[in-house]
């Protein structure tokens, strides 16, 4: 029987490979680098909103980490705030959301969010058992009974079911995905993926500098 979490990986695998073979007929030419979904709420006021839709047990997500880290604090524009959110698409990645949103409570996001990818794909742990997550945040200095009640709270339950509704909403086909203010989304696993990034983030500011001229 194959383990678990490679059947997890071979099935993101296969769904990065039915994303990209999707019919370049239903695409116009800019979809071979982002493509336009319905309008989705922007939480970042009057910033441009970039958001990186995650699982940590991707390994495009692992490798695109860095670089979007070296954009963030390099390149990104002052006009730009960039929000990580985690994808749930089955019911086996609800456990690793719960770890997001466990550290996003306890405001421990900055710290341990590139911890998480080394646990998992580096060090091998099986961060979806609460045994192993247990362990992990007492060993990454947080208090275990603390995260833990939050890990299993209701709040957070209800996090991972918006996760769920968010998923859909914004029209997630795999990860890693970045969608710029609520309608441009790229795939995150290309090379090119920080000059796509910055193009939809140019679009995205020009489209809100026309809005607010016409007034709306």
């Amino acid at each position: 029987m194959f383990p678990t979490r490679f059947l997890l990986r071979l099935a993101f695998c296969w769904l990065s490979f039915v994303c990209m073979a999707l019919p370049a007929a239903a695409q116009d030419k800019r979809d071979f680098d982002y493509r336009e979904i319905p309008q989705q709420p922007i939480e970042t006021g009057d910033k441009i909103e970039v958001i990186d839709f995650f699982f940590y047990g991707c390994q495009y997500c692992n490798e695109l980490l860095p670089r979007l880290e070296r954009w963030r604090k390099n390149s990104k524009p002052n006009d730009v705030v960039l929000r990580h959110y985690p994808v749930v698409r089955h019911d086996s990645w609800v456990p690793l959301a719960k770890t997001y949103f466990t550290l996003e409570a306890m405001g421990e996001v900055d710290r341990l969010h590139t911890a998480v990818f080394r646990s998992y794909h580096v060090e091998d742990l099986y961060m979806s058992q609460e045994k192993v997550i247990s362990e992990w945040a007492a060993k990454n200095g947080l208090d275990r009974e603390k995260f833990m009640a939050i890990y299993r709270s209701d709040e957070t339950r209800k996090k991972v079911e918006r996760a769920r509704k968010l998923t859909l909403d914004y029209d997630i086909q795999g990860t890693p995905s970045l969608v710029v203010d609520g309608k441009y989304l790229t795939d995150g696993s290309s090379s090119k993926t920080i000059d796509i990034l910055d193009r939809m983030v140019r679009i995205a500011r020009q489209q809100r500098e026309k809005a607010a001229k016409s007034g709306q």
